[in-house]
């Protein structure tokens, strides 16, 4: 299986999972709180952040902008689809001052495309690697245009069946794509733990010999850990600062605490993974030797007395004869006398 490298970093199996806080269009189209949101993803563990690069013209359609369709559960606001576009978009120098922003603080930044216009913005911008989102999978055109940066890609796979998912690929790779890498995805907001089917990302695996990660719309850090135990090499939560913020994807993202604790913790999953051979280190060794039993005499034995079972008890610790060594003492003479509870060695038998 082929590894990913996104700015120096290799990503794929038996590396520690990059973990990427998506900031979509959290930024409200404002440079200020999309800098604000870098900075807390930087400090709270985060690999890389991602924006979303469209703008009111590439994204949706004029008659969906007038039948004014909501994209957000229980968002509150009074401007129409149309301007909540406008205004949550970032326009291509801002989208260059934020890119420079977070290279300068030390984080890996790169996007979503969803036009080929935006694809030159972000190769002008230097992106690492390109994101599509689950809406282009089937695609071809844009995920061409895409391949032909020879970038890494990673490619959602919400909405999508394993047949247009093969097909993607086909594309990205005739068209000379960089390593791809499929992210398991289910395109509900919030999505209830019950329709994620993290099982499926064995199924991806297993079918296209790619790295596969998880782009997560669940609520708190339960299934995107459960996620890295089934050997999601990525994870990609959105984030925000303030869940109470007006826009899109605020109500259902991470803030810091809980991405912090979702960083530490993807960190702990990965290496409690080990290995498939079943191994006993040298610390749990050295337990043996306090946990297990060794024999000991249930009562007071004199010199010359044969040994039964009965005779004999198991307790701690383990630095004698074993429960496991019972028929190797069992019609044995004793050589001494014994107290009760005292320890049985092997030089006390005949």
């Amino acid at each position: 299986m082929e590894q990913l490298s996104i700015a120096g970093r290799l990503i794929g199996r038996d590396e520690p999972p990059y973990l990427i806080a998506e900031i979509g269009a959290n930024h409200n189209g404002d440079e200020t709180l999309c800098r604000v949101l870098i900075d807390a993803a930087k400090q709270s563990g985060a690999h890389a952040v991602k924006l979303q690069s469209w703008s009111k013209a590439s994204l949706i359609g004029a008659a969906e902008y007038r039948r004014n369709a909501s994209y957000s559960v229980g968002m509150q606001s009074s401007d129409t689809l149309e301007q909540q576009v406008e205004r949550y978009q970032l326009d291509a120098d801002e989208q260059r001052s934020v890119f420079e922003y977070a290279r300068q603080v030390g984080i890996t930044v790169f996007s979503s495309c969803f036009a080929t216009e935006e694809v030159d913005l972000l190769e002008s911008l230097g992106a690492p690697a390109y994101k599509v989102a689950s809406m282009d999978v089937n695609n071809p055109p844009l995920l061409a245009y895409v391949a032909k940066t020879r970038k890494p890609v990673l490619l959602s796979t919400g909405m999508a069946t394993l047949g247009e998912v093969e097909q993607a690929l086909e594309v990205l790779r005739t068209n000379g794509s960089g390593s791809v890498a499929l992210l398991h995805c289910v395109s509900i907001y919030p999505c209830p733990p019950a329709l994620v089917n993290l099982r499926a990302l064995q199924t991806w695996r297993q079918a296209f010999d790619v790295p596969v990660g998880f782009s997560d719309h669940t609520l708190g850090i339960a299934v995107p850990l459960a996620a890295v135990a089934l050997g999601a090499c990525i994870v990609e939560k959105h984030f925000t600062i303030d869940r109470t913020l007006e826009g899109w994807d605020h109500a259902i993202s991470a803030d810091p605490a809980e991405f912090r604790a979702l960083a530490d913790g993807t960190a702990a999953v990965h290496e409690a993974l080990g290995e498939s051979r079943r191994r006993i280190g040298p610390e749990e060794l050295a337990k043996r030797a306090v946990f297990r039993r060794r024999a000991v005499a249930r009562g007071a034995l004199t010199s010359g007395h044969r040994l039964t079972s009965a005779d004999l008890d198991f307790k701690r610790p383990g630095t004698g004869i074993g429960p496991d060594e019972l028929r190797y003492v069992v019609g044995r003479t004793l050589l001494r006398d014994l107290e009760p509870d005292e320890e049985i060695e092997w030089k006390d038998l005949a």
